[in-house]
Order: structure tokens, then sequence, then C-alpha cells
């Protein structure tokens, strides 16, 4: 079933005119995400040089951003992932990751490519139906799509963008309110963002996805990763996610192209980082400087296991997987 599933994946980007890549595991910086922690290794010269830190990537998006520089256009990739994080029925700290762009398009492109390959998976095993903990969701009945202003007025009956006093930094006041009226546990040291984890948790992911897919859209900005911020709202960020039977499995952006404001974001994030951890990773700027070469383009990360676990009816990650690390 995983192959068959991976099979029909890609004659859906063989018919789209996409070009297969296959870019390094191994680099320099592994990725800016606060929250990601990644494996380090080392770079150990037989010459006597002194030896290199290295990073298995978190996601293989720098180096694809580097090849749509260079004037690749439609690009698509299956690789290996590694994020040092906790293992649930969701979570691996190896998996599969299928990132795609496309140029001279926005997210909504990739909206309907979502569409196409969650039905494209579905039928390669003869199925029509996601299943998970006793839910169900089909493609074929269509995609739900629910803005996050949509989604927390539906479920927890409030305006989320009412909360941000501060588009770039929001304070957790007006959230930690609202909050604790739907009985949320707010600590001390909880930011904004920890409150929306929490409500995300308790309130929206589980009703998402349910009896057909759900694209949850339009983030505020301060939580646009490397996407660009609409035209016609500077506050909100070009990002969708798409989930299913209550599962993230693929998180989508317009991309931002502009260095100047990806360097500052990045700066930004890893003074974060450090904060809340007390570490920071080094910034690519071969790829900042890529981002000067590239036109108008959208890109997307989805879970390949996870998609296939939904597939299949697996209730665990590694069900779907050839073999587990062991003593994991």
């Amino acid at each position: 079933m995983r192959n068959k599933i991976i099979a029909s994946i890609k004659s859906f980007f063989q018919k789209e005119n996409f070009t297969e890549v296959d870019t390094p595991i191994l680099q320099y910086c592994p990725g800016m995400e606060v929250h990601l922690t990644a494996f380090e290794t080392k770079f150990v010269n037989i010459t006597g040089e002194p030896s290199k830190t290295l990073y298995l990537h978190t996601s293989p998006e720098f180096a694809m951003k580097k090849l749509l520089s260079f004037g690749l256009e439609n690009i698509f990739q299956f690789t290996h992932t590694f994020r040092n994080e906790i293992i649930s029925p969701t979570h691996y700290p190896e998996f599969t990751m299928l990132e795609w762009y496309r140029l001279n398009h926005n997210y909504t492109k990739l909206m309907s490519d979502c569409e196409d390959i969650l039905k494209e998976a579905l039928l390669s095993i003869g199925k029509t139906e996601f299943t998970y903990n006793g839910k169900t969701c089909t493609p074929f009945n269509g995609i739900e799509k629910l803005t996050i202003q949509e989604a927390f007025q539906k479920f927890c009956h409030f305006d989320i963008l009412a909360t941000i006093d501060n588009p770039e930094n929001p304070s957790k006041n007006l959230l930690e309110a609202e909050a604790k009226k739907l009985h949320i546990n707010v600590s001390e040291i909880d930011t904004w963002d920890d409150i929306y984890e929490k409500l995300m948790f308790e309130y929206i992911e589980p009703n998402l996805g349910i009896d057909r897919p759900t694209i949850l859209y339009e983030y505020p900005i301060h939580q646009a990763a490397l996407s660009k911020a609409k035209p016609e709202n500077p506050n909100i960020a070009e990002r969708f996610e798409l989930y299913i039977c209550g599962v993230e499995v693929a998180n989508a952006f317009t991309e931002l192209t502009d260095p100047e404001t990806q360097l500052s974001r990045f700066k930004k994030d890893m003074q974060t980082k450090k904060d809340l951890y007390g570490i920071t990773y080094p910034i690519d700027e071969e790829f900042i400087e890529a981002l000067k070469y590239i036109p108008s383009a959208t890109g997307i990360a989805m879970g390949i296991d996870r998609l296939i676990m939904l597939s299949t009816g697996a209730k665990d990650i590694t069900e779907v997987l050839w073999t587990s690390i062991p003593t994991l």
C-alpha cells in the first residue's frame, strides 16, 4: 500500500510536468522554525582541519528554493526528514516528507493539488475514505476551507484576530481572558502563541477534517514563517494547513521572496529560540541570496507517513514504516 500510494503521487506530478529532485539531507542550517529541534552531527576532515557542525535537515525547503533560483520551475521531492522531538502515534523522529513548489502561482493552486493527491492516494489502494481514531473523511466530497478567524468563531466562539494587539508580537492578555472562559489553564510564562496552541489542541484540531478534509488558512502574520502577507491585509499570511481526521498532514505558503524581510524574521525567530530553548542555528546566507532570484512561487510540505497511515487505517505511524528505529 505504501508503494502504491507513493507511485500514484509520483504519477500525478509526472502528469503535471514536474521535475523530481534530490537534495542533501546534511545541511549547514537545518531550518529556522522556533519550535523544531534538529539532530546535530560533525564533519571530521581527515586533513586535520577543525571539524564542522552539520545538521540533518528538518525540511528540504532551503535547498529546493535554491534550485528555483537556478531556474528550475515546478519541482517535487520525497525525502527523509529529521526532527528531534516527541514520539507519538503521529510523530516519529525520522519520517518521509513530500515537498513541492510551483512558480507563478499562489497557495490557492496548492489547495487544488492537495485535493487531487488525496484522491489519487486513496484510489491507488482501492479506498474512498481516510480513517483514524473512529473518524472518517473523504476528499470525494470536496474540501472544507476555513480561515483561522472562522475556525475560532465556530469552535471557540470568539474572534481570534481581535485578541492580537500587536501584529508582530501580540501580548497574551486578550487571548488569556478568552481562554479562561473556555477553562484553558494559562501559566505565567505562557505567550500568546502558547495559549493559541492549547486552544488549537483542545477545541480546533479535533474538529478539522471530519467527513471531508479541511484547509485552515489565513494565519496571523507573526505566524507567517516563510510566507508572504496578503496584499490586501498585511496582518494576515498566505499560509494554510491541511487536516484529515483531526491530524495535520500538510503546511503551505505563498513563498516570501523578499531577502530583507526573511532575514529579519530569521533573526527574530532565532532570538526567540534562544530565549525558549537556549539554542540557535546559523542562518543560511546562500539561501537569503537565492531569494533575490526566485520569481513568484508557492510551496508545500506533506507528511507522507501520516497520509499513508490515514489512507490505510493504521493506528500508529510506525505501522506504515518499513522498519522502526531500534530502542525507540
